[in-house]
């Protein structure tokens, strides 16, 4: 995250601020509920601003996940090293080259699995692509009726997107982790059945973060909504005006389609967003990668993050990663806000 010192900045403030600032939650079970992700313990009958306080830590620490196993970052328990912590390698994506932006670049573009000519008409057909839409908005507008079509059509497919890597089920638990864990089947599902005519839908317009959500985590939680938006914010304008080599490029509309894209995957649709743009900017190699990320972290592999936009910086994909990062904790707060607020009503 340090590549970005803007966001970081907001970053460190929010999570200072849930887990050690004053709020409903004593310390102890800040920590406990980052560690385990899920409320199963503590008291019976929670209050409102501690279910707020618990609901905003889970959000944040599912998220995370999201950014360090898409980032390569995968500390492990070691007790056989001196200092009990062990450095591992998924399929080869060690944090040592991550650390290092120009040997993770260099390698990926040595790789045998591409060629760099195919990884720079890559490029340019994307940033062709951008400069189409954009000139496709200008001229016509597509109608409301095309536009939910166009997000049905989307957030379908989303469903056929198949994840990668392999799945925790099979993977050892180490003991270190296996004491925190009750169920280790217990994991992301779609939120609908592959083949189902009328999937739900969370209207964006119905429940917004900025009109409802916001007013609602700050109300229970004080302080926390204001810190949560000014990261929100940051990271969905974050913007360097570039794309691999080339220099003041208007990346608007490539950001808003990964963000609105993971919270498609969630149901949630925006009236006033064209979902073809997520078909024209996202190939499908990177849409494996968003799915993987944002809903089974831990499958995350170093071939997926080198096999979309080939050509990019690694700072540049960890940009991709903050967005899918926050996007996801959005949608989560989304729902379970709504609920919450559904309960108050």
């Amino acid at each position: 995250m340090s590549i970005h010192t803007q966001y970081l900045e907001s970053f460190l403030r929010s999570q200072f601020y849930m887990l050690r600032m004053d709020g409903p939650l004593p310390l102890p079970y800040r920590h406990y509920i980052a560690i385990m992700k899920l409320v199963k313990t503590g008291e019976n009958n929670w209050s409102l601003p501690e279910l707020v306080h618990a609901v905003v830590l889970l959000a944040h620490y599912h998220a995370l996940a999201s950014f360090v196993f898409g980032s390569g970052i995968n500390p492990e328990r070691d007790p056989d090293t001196s200092n009990g912590v062990r450095l591992i390698a998924v399929n080869n994506f060690c944090v040592c080259d991550l650390a290092n932006d120009n040997n993770i670049e260099n390698a990926s573009l040595t790789s045998s699995n591409f060629g760099i000519a195919d990884s720079l008409s890559e490029l340019e057909a994307l940033m062709e692509r951008m400069k189409r839409l954009q000139e496709d908005k200008e001229d016509e507008e597509a109608s409301q009726e095309e536009m939910a079509t166009r997000f049905e059509k989307e957030k379908k497919e989303s469903l056929l997107v198949i994840s990668g890597g392999i799945s925790f089920d099979d993977e050892i638990v180490s003991t270190d982790v296996s004491r925190y864990v009750e169920d280790p089947g217990f994991g992301y599902k779609d939120f609908a059945r592959r083949g189902e005519d009328h999937l739900p839908t969370f209207r964006a317009q119905d429940y917004t973060w900025e009109n409802h959500g916001f007013s609602l985590v700050n109300r229970l939680y004080s302080d926390i909504g204001h810190l949560l938006d000014e990261k929100f914010r940051m990271v969905y304008n974050l913007t360097y005006n570039t794309m691999a080599t080339h220099e003041d490029v208007d990346t608007t509309t490539l950001r808003r389609a990964l963000f609105n894209y993971v919270h498609c995957m969630y149901g949630i649709r925006y009236d006033d967003y064209d979902y073809g743009e997520v078909n024209q900017l996202l190939e499908r190699s990177l849409k494996v990668y968003i799915k993987t990320v944002t809903c089974y972290p831990e499958r995350t592999t170093k071939r997926m993050y080198d096999s979309y936009w080939r050509q990019f910086k690694h700072s540049e994909k960890v940009h991709v990663n903050l967005l899918l990062m926050e996007a996801r904790m959005q949608a989560e707060l989304l729902y379970a806000l709504r609920a919450i607020t559904r309960h108050l009503t």
